[in-house]
């Protein structure tokens, strides 16, 4: 109990509207403004079929974790109950990986973060923009919990805004036809061009494998815990809000674009929020998009970087990682976590622009797998935390996994099969080469850190009879 009473020490000041957001923030990324149209291309307008049943395996994962949480708000959240429940490798491994998953992304965040301001100041470096981002977003977290958690949420707020005046600005052109000379263009595109389902069940099954990864993030909710101000009352409200306010978000966003164009010809003349913006006659649509899409590539990083620091520190209690990192600052944050995070990203955005393309996709790969691997983890560790109960115990859960066992065993096999499915795209292929390796190399340091805290605590014990 000692170590979670340690955990415990980290300040609870994130209100419900914060970690609603920080979650919504997490899960809709650049992806939705840029790279939707290659879903699309997959599977044509049947795409909404498959953010549906994506979106339901989603809220199976999300209400395991939502499950353990409330009972036992800790800021490792899935790695340290994979820590109590599975054992000490799974949280070393499900821990470590999760924290690499997000200095990749950071890495990816603060090299994006430069093009788009590049976009309006060209003779700005790439690297200074990066450089000034890193050291923005780690001294906001580094300060207490409350100004991360508030940046979070207006980073959010700015892309659910333009998402939801993509929606309406569509539809008034999809139902009154402004903007298109007063002719409504109606739902047509969705059937035409080949169907609904043009590219028969294939498409729909290749498309899960984006669709799953688009919605990576929102298990950040189970890192908040630890510092929710009220977890009982805000993880079962942005558990249960989370899902569908994506899925509404998604599916509408995506059923504007493909009524407004046919779905072949999405993403080949730019980004289809510029050209609705266009369309509807707002002006300087471009730079509003890049505006958005430049604080989104900030709050991704923003959010990876809270993760990381946390992760850190959960690893540090569980002595799966180095005790430096368990110590807090004044401000009751994991200042060392966070920094040593925040310096493996300054190397990694050097390295951005001296290691081939290659060998960085090499490595990005390893952040695919690591959301489903984190997910794999967390439905399989709610199984065990749910055996090591009694019913009594079960009976007093307060937010209770519906349809329990079944929905854990149908996602268990939904991301089998997705990580079936990688081997089918070429791009993804890589991730299933590389992501062997990784936790090799995990376990081999799993086994160093083991002997390392095992003679430590002999040495303890000598120096102890003396």
């Amino acid at each position: 109990m000692g170590k979670r009473n340690e955990a415990e020490k980290l300040e609870r000041s994130l209100d419900n509207r914060h970690i609603q957001l920080i979650a919504l923030g997490g899960a809709i990324g650049v992806g939705l403004f840029y790279g939707s149209s290659s879903t699309i291309q997959m599977a044509g307008p049947a795409v909404l079929l498959s953010y549906l049943i994506g979106g339901f395996v989603i809220f199976t994962i999300m209400r395991a974790l939502g499950e353990m949480a409330v009972e036992e708000p800790v800021s490792g959240s899935f790695s340290a109950y994979a820590n109590r429940y599975l054992g000490p490798f799974a949280g070393y491994l499900t821990g470590w990986t999760y924290w690499f998953m997000w200095v990749v992304v950071g890495m990816a965040e603060l090299t994006v973060a430069g093009v788009y301001v590049n976009y309006w100041f060209p003779h700005i470096p790439q690297w200074v923009t990066a450089l000034v981002s890193l050291i923005v977003i780690t001294l906001i977290n580094i300060f207490n919990v409350k100004a991360f958690g508030e940046f979070e949420f207006w980073f959010a707020m700015i892309k659910v805004v333009a998402i939801i005046a993509m929606i309406i600005f569509g539809l008034i052109i999809i139902l009154f036809g402004i903007g298109n000379d007063g002719d409504p263009i109606g739902f047509t595109n969705l059937w035409l061009n080949g169907g609904f389902v043009p590219n028969g069940m294939i498409g729909i099954l290749l498309s899960f494998v984006l669709v799953m990864f688009s919605f990576g993030g929102v298990e950040l909710v189970g890192i908040t815990a630890g510092e929710a101000r009220n977890p009982k009352k805000s993880i079962p409200a942005a558990v249960n809000s989370i899902v569908w306010r994506i899925l509404i978000f998604y599916i509408a966003a995506l059923g504007v674009m493909m009524s407004l164009y046919p779905w072949n010809e999405i993403g080949t003349e730019g980004s289809p929020f510029v050209l609705i913006f266009d369309k509807i006659g707002i002006p300087g649509a471009a730079h509003i998009i890049n505006f958005v899409v430049l604080t989104a590539a900030l709050s991704a990083f923003n959010s990876g970087l809270y993760s990381s620091g946390r992760m850190l520190f959960n690893l540090a209690l569980q002595s799966n990682g180095p005790k430096y990192f368990a110590k807090l600052n004044r401000y009751r944050t994991p200042r060392r976590g966070i920094v040593f995070s925040s310096s493996f990203l300054l190397v990694a955005v050097f390295l951005n622009y001296i290691v081939p393309e290659k060998v960085f996709l090499y490595i990005s790969s390893i952040a695919t797998v690591a959301v489903i691997t984190s997910w794999t983890i967390i439905l399989i560790t709610q199984l065990k935390f749910r055996k090591a109960k009694t019913s009594d115990e079960i009976s007093r859960l307060s937010f209770k996994m519906p349809f329990y066992p079944i929905s854990s065993y149908f996602a268990l096999a939904f991301l089998a099969l997705v990580i079936v499915l990688m081997a089918f795209i070429e791009e993804m292929r890589v991730a299933l080469l590389v992501a062997p390796i990784w936790f090799i190399i995990l376990y081999i340091g799993y086994q160093l850190n083991k002997t390392k805290e095992k003679n430590r605590v002999e040495e303890e014990q000598v120096g102890s009879l003396k």
